[in-house]
Protein backbone atom coordinates (compact mmCIF):
# COMPACT_ATOMS: atom_id res chain seq x y z
CA UNK A 1 0.00 0.00 0.00
CA UNK A 2 1.39 3.40 -0.94
CA UNK A 3 1.42 6.36 1.35
CA UNK A 4 -1.19 8.15 -0.74
CA UNK A 5 -3.61 5.29 -1.38
CA UNK A 6 -5.57 5.41 1.87
CA UNK A 7 -7.47 2.34 3.07
CA UNK A 8 -10.97 1.06 3.70
CA UNK A 9 -12.76 2.17 6.83
CA UNK A 10 -12.07 -0.11 9.78
CA UNK A 11 -9.63 -0.84 12.60
CA UNK A 12 -6.47 -0.05 10.63
CA UNK A 13 -7.80 3.27 9.34
CA UNK A 14 -8.80 4.21 12.90
CA UNK A 15 -5.25 3.74 14.18
CA UNK A 16 -3.08 4.68 11.20
CA UNK A 17 -5.07 7.55 9.71
CA UNK A 18 -6.85 8.68 12.87
CA UNK A 19 -10.25 8.36 11.22
CA UNK A 20 -12.94 8.67 13.90
CA UNK A 21 -16.04 7.99 11.81
CA UNK A 22 -18.66 5.62 13.36
CA UNK A 23 -17.51 2.67 11.21
CA UNK A 24 -13.84 2.97 12.18
CA UNK A 25 -14.62 3.69 15.83
CA UNK A 26 -16.89 0.66 16.15
CA UNK A 27 -14.40 -1.58 14.31
CA UNK A 28 -11.61 -0.56 16.69
CA UNK A 29 -13.86 -1.09 19.71
CA UNK A 30 -14.99 -4.52 18.52
CA UNK A 31 -11.45 -5.58 17.77
CA UNK A 32 -10.10 -4.57 21.18
CA UNK A 33 -13.02 -6.20 23.01
CA UNK A 34 -12.45 -9.41 21.07
CA UNK A 35 -8.71 -9.33 21.80
CA UNK A 36 -9.18 -8.74 25.52
CA UNK A 37 -11.68 -11.59 25.76
CA UNK A 38 -9.26 -13.91 23.98
CA UNK A 39 -6.46 -12.94 26.36
CA UNK A 40 -8.74 -13.54 29.34
CA UNK A 41 -9.66 -17.02 28.07
CA UNK A 42 -6.00 -17.87 27.83
CA UNK A 43 -5.61 -17.49 31.57
CA UNK A 44 -7.47 -20.66 32.39
CA UNK A 45 -8.35 -22.87 29.41
CA UNK A 46 -5.97 -25.64 28.29
CA UNK A 47 -6.86 -24.75 24.71
CA UNK A 48 -8.55 -21.64 23.40
CA UNK A 49 -10.65 -20.83 20.40
CA UNK A 50 -8.37 -20.11 17.45
CA UNK A 51 -10.88 -17.74 15.84
CA UNK A 52 -9.98 -14.54 17.73
CA UNK A 53 -6.26 -15.28 17.39
CA UNK A 54 -6.63 -15.87 13.65
CA UNK A 55 -8.59 -12.60 13.38
CA UNK A 56 -5.82 -10.77 15.23
CA UNK A 57 -3.09 -12.12 12.95
CA UNK A 58 -5.11 -11.14 9.88
CA UNK A 59 -5.75 -7.70 11.35
CA UNK A 60 -2.01 -7.24 11.81
CA UNK A 61 -1.70 -7.80 8.07
CA UNK A 62 -3.82 -4.70 7.48
CA UNK A 63 -1.11 -2.75 9.29
CA UNK A 64 1.60 -4.20 7.06
CA UNK A 65 2.68 -6.90 9.52
CA UNK A 66 2.58 -10.16 7.56
CA UNK A 67 1.91 -13.45 9.32
CA UNK A 68 5.54 -14.59 9.07
CA UNK A 69 6.74 -11.36 10.69
CA UNK A 70 3.97 -11.66 13.30
CA UNK A 71 5.16 -15.17 14.16
CA UNK A 72 8.75 -13.97 14.55
CA UNK A 73 7.71 -11.00 16.68
CA UNK A 74 5.66 -13.34 18.89
CA UNK A 75 8.41 -15.93 19.13
CA UNK A 76 6.22 -18.77 17.85
CA UNK A 77 6.74 -21.16 14.95
CA UNK A 78 5.79 -20.00 11.47
CA UNK A 79 4.44 -23.48 10.81
CA UNK A 80 1.95 -23.13 13.63
CA UNK A 81 0.75 -19.75 12.39
CA UNK A 82 0.48 -21.12 8.86
CA UNK A 83 -1.79 -23.91 10.13
CA UNK A 84 -3.76 -21.36 12.12
CA UNK A 85 -4.47 -19.35 8.98
CA UNK A 86 -4.48 -21.89 6.16
CA UNK A 87 -4.54 -25.35 7.67
CA UNK A 88 -2.28 -28.20 6.58
CA UNK A 89 -2.79 -28.11 2.83
CA UNK A 90 -0.65 -31.15 1.90
CA UNK A 91 -2.68 -33.25 4.32
CA UNK A 92 -5.96 -31.58 3.46
CA UNK A 93 -6.56 -30.29 6.98
CA UNK A 94 -8.61 -27.17 7.70
CA UNK A 95 -7.25 -24.20 9.69
CA UNK A 96 -6.77 -24.88 13.39
CA UNK A 97 -9.88 -24.63 15.54
CA UNK A 98 -7.94 -24.41 18.81
CA UNK A 99 -4.53 -23.19 19.89
CA UNK A 100 -2.53 -23.49 23.07
CA UNK A 101 -3.10 -20.54 25.42
CA UNK A 102 0.59 -19.62 25.51
CA UNK A 103 0.65 -19.42 21.71
CA UNK A 104 -2.51 -17.34 21.72
CA UNK A 105 -1.12 -14.93 24.31
CA UNK A 106 2.14 -14.47 22.44
CA UNK A 107 0.38 -13.70 19.15
CA UNK A 108 -2.23 -11.48 20.78
CA UNK A 109 0.60 -9.54 22.45
CA UNK A 110 1.92 -8.43 19.05
CA UNK A 111 0.48 -4.99 18.43
CA UNK A 112 0.83 -2.64 15.45
CA UNK A 113 3.25 -0.29 17.20
CA UNK A 114 5.52 1.94 15.14
CA UNK A 115 8.49 -0.36 15.72
CA UNK A 116 6.53 -3.40 14.50
CA UNK A 117 4.96 -1.82 11.42
CA UNK A 118 6.54 -2.37 8.03
CA UNK A 119 8.46 0.65 6.72
CA UNK A 120 6.20 0.89 3.66
CA UNK A 121 2.96 0.94 5.64
CA UNK A 122 1.12 4.24 5.22
CA UNK A 123 0.35 6.19 8.37
CA UNK A 124 -1.00 9.60 9.34
CA UNK A 125 1.46 12.28 8.22
CA UNK A 126 0.62 14.95 10.79
CA UNK A 127 3.75 14.61 12.91
CA UNK A 128 6.01 14.27 9.87
CA UNK A 129 4.62 17.44 8.28
CA UNK A 130 4.91 19.45 11.47
CA UNK A 131 8.48 18.39 12.19
CA UNK A 132 9.74 19.13 8.70
CA UNK A 133 7.87 22.43 8.49
CA UNK A 134 9.24 23.48 11.87
CA UNK A 135 12.78 22.75 10.71
CA UNK A 136 12.23 24.90 7.61
CA UNK A 137 10.94 27.67 9.89
CA UNK A 138 14.22 27.35 11.81
CA UNK A 139 16.15 28.01 8.58
CA UNK A 140 16.85 24.54 7.27
CA UNK A 141 16.36 24.52 3.52
CA UNK A 142 14.16 21.85 2.00
CA UNK A 143 17.03 20.79 -0.25
CA UNK A 144 19.30 20.24 2.75
CA UNK A 145 16.62 18.32 4.65
CA UNK A 146 15.96 16.17 1.59
CA UNK A 147 19.68 15.45 1.28
CA UNK A 148 19.93 14.41 4.92
CA UNK A 149 16.90 12.14 4.51
CA UNK A 150 18.39 10.67 1.31
CA UNK A 151 15.24 11.70 -0.54
CA UNK A 152 14.99 13.44 -3.88
CA UNK A 153 13.73 17.01 -3.77
CA UNK A 154 10.45 16.30 -5.56
CA UNK A 155 9.46 13.55 -3.13
CA UNK A 156 10.44 15.73 -0.19
CA UNK A 157 8.20 18.50 -1.50
CA UNK A 158 5.26 16.10 -1.42
CA UNK A 159 6.16 14.66 1.98
CA UNK A 160 6.27 18.01 3.76
CA UNK A 161 2.58 18.56 2.98
CA UNK A 162 1.35 14.96 2.70
CA UNK A 163 -1.68 13.63 4.57
CA UNK A 164 -0.19 10.13 4.66
CA UNK A 165 3.43 9.04 4.78
CA UNK A 166 5.27 5.73 4.96
CA UNK A 167 6.29 4.49 8.40
CA UNK A 168 9.92 4.51 7.29
CA UNK A 169 9.62 8.20 6.40
CA UNK A 170 8.12 8.99 9.79
CA UNK A 171 10.97 7.20 11.57
CA UNK A 172 13.58 9.01 9.48
CA UNK A 173 11.89 12.36 10.10
CA UNK A 174 11.75 11.83 13.85
CA UNK A 175 15.43 10.96 13.96
CA UNK A 176 16.33 14.01 11.86
CA UNK A 177 14.18 16.31 13.98
CA UNK A 178 15.77 15.03 17.19
CA UNK A 179 19.17 15.69 15.64
CA UNK A 180 18.53 19.18 14.27
CA UNK A 181 15.93 20.96 16.36
CA UNK A 182 18.57 22.63 18.56
CA UNK A 183 21.15 23.14 15.78
CA UNK A 184 21.59 26.55 14.15
CA UNK A 185 21.41 25.95 10.36
CA UNK A 186 23.91 28.67 9.41
CA UNK A 187 26.42 27.33 11.89
CA UNK A 188 25.95 23.90 10.33
CA UNK A 189 26.78 25.15 6.84
CA UNK A 190 23.51 26.47 5.41
CA UNK A 191 24.21 29.80 3.67
CA UNK A 192 22.63 32.68 5.59
CA UNK A 193 20.71 33.91 2.55
CA UNK A 194 19.19 30.48 1.97
CA UNK A 195 18.32 30.06 5.65
CA UNK A 196 16.53 33.42 5.57
CA UNK A 197 14.67 32.39 2.43
CA UNK A 198 13.59 29.15 4.09
CA UNK A 199 12.19 31.06 7.05
CA UNK A 200 10.31 33.39 4.73
CA UNK A 201 8.71 30.42 2.98
CA UNK A 202 7.65 28.92 6.30
CA UNK A 203 6.14 32.20 7.52
CA UNK A 204 4.33 32.76 4.24
CA UNK A 205 2.78 29.29 4.38
CA UNK A 206 1.78 29.54 8.02
CA UNK A 207 4.06 26.76 9.21
CA UNK A 208 4.62 26.65 12.97
CA UNK A 209 8.11 26.92 14.54
CA UNK A 210 9.75 24.29 16.73
CA UNK A 211 8.89 26.18 19.90
CA UNK A 212 5.17 25.98 19.13
CA UNK A 213 5.06 22.20 19.57
CA UNK A 214 5.41 20.03 22.64
CA UNK A 215 6.53 16.44 22.11
CA UNK A 216 3.27 15.05 23.44
CA UNK A 217 1.05 16.88 20.93
CA UNK A 218 3.09 17.22 17.74
CA UNK A 219 1.67 13.96 16.33
CA UNK A 220 -1.91 14.68 17.41
CA UNK A 221 -4.03 15.77 14.40
CA UNK A 222 -6.42 17.59 16.77
CA UNK A 223 -3.70 19.65 18.44
CA UNK A 224 -2.84 23.24 17.56
CA UNK A 225 0.56 24.94 17.78
CA UNK A 226 1.10 27.22 20.75
CA UNK A 227 2.44 30.25 18.91
CA UNK A 228 2.35 32.63 21.85
CA UNK A 229 2.89 30.58 24.97
CA UNK A 230 -0.70 31.50 25.87
CA UNK A 231 -2.64 30.11 22.91
CA UNK A 232 -6.14 29.03 23.91
CA UNK A 233 -6.35 31.68 26.63
CA UNK A 234 -7.67 35.27 26.50
CA UNK A 235 -4.07 36.55 26.51
CA UNK A 236 -3.14 34.74 23.30
CA UNK A 237 -4.97 36.95 20.79
CA UNK A 238 -3.14 40.14 21.77
CA UNK A 239 0.23 38.38 21.61
CA UNK A 240 -0.58 37.13 18.11
CA UNK A 241 -1.01 40.73 16.97
CA UNK A 242 2.16 41.80 18.75
CA UNK A 243 4.34 39.13 17.10
CA UNK A 244 2.50 39.56 13.77
CA UNK A 245 1.30 35.97 13.49
CA UNK A 246 -2.28 35.30 12.33
CA UNK A 247 -4.57 34.54 15.26
CA UNK A 248 -4.99 30.78 15.69
CA UNK A 249 -8.33 29.07 16.22
CA UNK A 250 -7.89 28.38 19.98
CA UNK A 251 -7.11 32.06 20.57
CA UNK A 252 -10.09 33.21 18.51
CA UNK A 253 -12.36 30.89 20.47
CA UNK A 254 -10.89 31.95 23.84
CA UNK A 255 -11.34 35.62 22.94
CA UNK A 256 -14.93 35.05 21.87
CA UNK A 257 -15.71 33.09 25.03
CA UNK A 258 -14.23 35.85 27.20
CA UNK A 259 -16.34 38.43 25.39
CA UNK A 260 -19.50 36.39 25.91
CA UNK A 261 -18.69 36.00 29.60
CA UNK A 262 -18.35 39.79 30.02
CA UNK A 263 -21.60 40.37 28.21
CA UNK A 264 -23.51 37.88 30.34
Amino acid sequence: MTASAGRSHGNAKYHLEHCRCPVCTQAARDYENNRYRAIAYGRWQPFVDAGPVRQHVRALGEFGIGWIRAAKLAGVSTGGVSKLLYGDRPRGLAPSKRVRPETALKLLAVEPTLDNLGDRTSIDGTGTRRRLQALVYAGWTQSELARRMQMNRANFGKTIVSTLVAVGTLKTTRALYDELWRVEPVGAGVPASRAAAARQIAVARGWAPIGAWDDDVIDDPNAYPDWTGHCGTPKGRAIHYRIKVPVCRPCREAHAAAGQALAA
